[in-house]
């Protein structure tokens, strides 16, 4: 009797243990989702005398900045870049995602393979509304600022 009765909880203690990973695993509902996106431009200087200028040019492209030396031997480096540079969704996820200009007078935006395109202005707020209804990565890029300003939306499938 006692065997039964050991083994009856047994059972039932990996039965509750089944059923709430189960009930773990199951999808989450769509959610509403809202991300602020800033363009902005980090930079660092220096003097030559303390670090030499590179000699090597940067990538092709507006992204990236590097100004010569000057009369006191100051020279900075900066680029453009999206901050944050990922957003991550869920397929069926409402996403608003919020840009705003502090660096650069004008960013042509493209969300490839959501057809969404924007112009974003210094100083400007522009929201855009999209339903994640497709997972993969989708890059959000500034066709002035490339190589560096491409960010991602990535969508992860719902399970």
């Amino acid at each position: 009797m006692m065997y039964r009765e050991l083994h009856g909880s047994r059972m039932l203690g990996v039965s509750l243990i089944c059923a709430c990973l189960v009930g773990a695993a199951a999808p989450a509902a769509a959610g509403q989702r809202f991300f602020t996106i800033a363009a902005v431009e980090p930079k660092g200087g220096t003097t030559s005398d303390k670090e030499p200028f590179p000699a090597a040019a940067l990538p092709e492209g507006g992204g990236y900045v590097i100004k010569k030396p000057d009369q006191t031997g100051r020279w900075e480096v900066s680029a453009y870049v999206w901050q944050p540079s990922q957003i991550i969704v869920t397929e069926g996820d409402e996403v608003t995602l919020e840009f705003i200009g502090i660096n650069g007078a004008e960013h042509p935006t493209t969300i490839v393979g959501y057809d969404k395109t924007l112009v974003l202005k210094r100083g400007h707020v522009i929201r855009l509304e999209l339903k994640a209804d497709k997972p993969g990565t989708f890059a959000i890029v500034c066709s002035h600022h490339r190589p560096s300003m491409v960010g991602e939306l990535i969508v992860m499938p719902r399970r």
